[in-house]
């Protein structure tokens, strides 16, 4: 159901693309108020890191700080920081950035490190050191602290923005990626050596490195990212768009905007992914915008090369140790899945000394985008599965059962056989399974895999357009052509949906190793009951 209209509140321009609090403020943007939690962390530590997907307002969040400390108070009228900051004290502010990403080639790290330096020394009026060789990396950036210090009278503040993306930027090269990993390392080591000039330190990137790997030493480093208090320090949450953007709110189905773009949590309070909502407001059409601005090639690589079972990805089970660190040599999927925004966390198993997490795809954006670019990799082609989900979607909206079946031949027919012999994947039991999977949850349809009964689990359940649809897979070489069907209706896997009142679909789907396609697909359907009350 569409929101209810918002009588008395103005609309006000939307912060498309903004990272500049001032700008933001002095504009007149919508502005979610951050800045009590921002005040927290500042009376209860001193040096912080914050692991966050990107376009999730980190660096909004960096240049909030920056104001803050640099005392400029008419920017936080009528925000909860205006009472509680002393404004009196004004903090001399090092911010290095490196969202613009670094050039592999010869000295490209060097150099923005350098540039980064200068910028600051300038904003803060301070002389060049004398006798410090301008490599010095390390040594200018240690000078540029402590003058700071001296020179305002007040300790420094070092704020650091995607401190992790020059080696994010290179890590389908390892040579490359160590080589900027070794030289951060460098530069952060600085911020031990030089803890009695700082006042404040803050951290943010997309990856979180292992502190030997990166910051060695620096053991006063407070991880935030799975600190539930500080889940929504970035992002929008649900009171947050009720309230805040109720204006914008009015004309959109508010349950479609959760479905779609809710759902990011860090143990704490689930949150929205502001591009993604702000683009939704300027737009008015729901569209993956996350995803399309630049989803990794190499993490999609990556998954394709593990011969992943697809349905799997939407329930790993991961220690938070695993998915808290990785480095360039041991780069693990669930990881870098977590860590980037594909999955988050779902439920939480404590047991002495140890927490497992369960993860999931937050959204309907997350979960059809991804299986969408995994569906090209499966495919051997990035032309092959557009398609043909969009076929699917006219077939299930029908509820042509017979379709399915030469729709999906055809698109296994469709794959090249060079495409077969260059990968072992084609080899892997659940391949099949895989390819179907993928188109359903191309689509964003509410899939349930291996969904469970009292007399075994059904391979696939999809719940579309008031019919269910069960699915049971098998390979004829392992199992007896006519199995499928069988195993549904010796089971009754129907009786569990029963008391929906709606059509059942049992489609038993048997795949052929040599033939390389369905060579069975048998369907029986169970009429809807007459209970269409019952509860959905």
């Amino acid at each position: 159901m569409n929101a209810p209209a918002a009588a008395a509140l103005p609309r006000l321009k939307l912060p498309v693309g903004l990272q500049s609090f001032a700008k933001l403020r002095s504009e007149h943007c919508y502005y979610v108020d951050k800045t009590g939690l921002v005040l927290d962390l500042i009376e209860s530590g001193t040096h912080y890191f914050l692991s966050r997907p990107r376009r999730f307002g980190k660096s909004l969040l960096i240049d909030t700080f920056k104001e803050l400390f640099e005392g400029n108070r008419p920017l936080f009228e009528g925000l909860a920081a205006e009472s509680r900051w002393d404004w009196s004290r004004r903090y001399p502010v090092i911010r290095l950035s490196f969202s613009g990403g670094v050039s592999p080639a010869g000295t490209g790290l060097a150099q923005r490190i350098r540039d980064n330096l200068r910028v600051n020394r300038e904003a803060l009026g301070l002389p060049l050191p004398a006798g410090l060789p301008d490599d010095d990396l390390p040594g200018n950036f240690a000078d540029l602290i402590r003058q700071a210090h001296r020179s305002r009278g007040e300790r420094a503040v070092v704020l650091i923005d995607e401190y992790d993306k020059p080696i994010l930027d290179n890590i389908t090269d390892p040579v490359v990626a160590r080589q900027m990993r070794e030289g951060l390392k460098d530069v952060y080591a600085v911020l031990k050596d030089t803890d009695e000039h700082l006042k404040f330190v803050f951290l943010t990137g997309v990856s979180k490195f292992s502190k030997v790997s990166l910051f060695s030493g620096l053991n006063n480093l407070t991880d935030l990212t799975l600190d539930p208090r500080y889940s929504a320090l970035c992002g929008y949450t649900d009171d947050d768009v009720d309230t805040v953007f109720a204006p914008e709110l009015p004309g959109l189905d508010r349950e479609e905007i959760r479905r779609w773009y809710n759902g990011y949590n860090w143990l704490g309070t689930s949150v929205y992914n502001p591009f993604d909502l702000l683009l939704l407001f300027r737009n008015r059409q729901f569209r993956p915008y996350w995803f399309e601005t630049g989803t990794p090639t190499f993490l999609v690589d990556l998954l394709a090369a593990r011969r992943p079972f697809t349905p799997d990805l939407g329930r790993i089970v991961a220690t938070d140790t695993l998915l808290s660190t990785f480095d360039v040599e041991t780069l693990q999927p669930e990881a870098l899945l977590f860590q980037a925004g594909y999955l988050t966390i779902d439920s939480v198993w404590e047991i002495p000394g140890r927490r497992e997490l369960t993860l999931k795809y937050p959204n309907l954006e997350v979960q059809a985008s991804l299986n969408d670019s995994l569906l090209r990799h499966l495919s051997g082609s990035a032309e092959i599965p557009e398609p043909q989900i969009s076929r699917l979607y006219r077939v299930l909206l029908a509820g042509d059962v017979p379709a399915l079946r030469p729709l999906f031949h055809a698109f296994f027919a469709s794959i090249p056989h060079d495409w077969y012999r260059r990968n072992a994947l084609s080899g892997f039991e659940g391949y099949y399974a895989s390819i179907f999977y993928s188109h359903f949850a191309a689509l964003g349809l509410d899939v349930r895999v291996e969904d469970t009964t009292n007399k075994g689990r059904i391979d696939m359940a999809v719940l579309f357009g008031g019919v269910v649809w069960l699915f049971e897979f098998k390979v004829v070489e392992l199992t007896p052509q006519g199995h499928a069907l069988q195993q549904l209706k010796d089971r009754d896997y129907a009786g569990k949906y029963r008391g929906r009142g709606e059509p059942i679909h049992l489609i038993g789907v048997e795949f052929s190793r040599e033939d390389r396609n369905v060579v069975g697909f048998e369907v029986e359907t169970i009429p809807a009951t007459r209970d269409s009350a019952a509860v959905r």
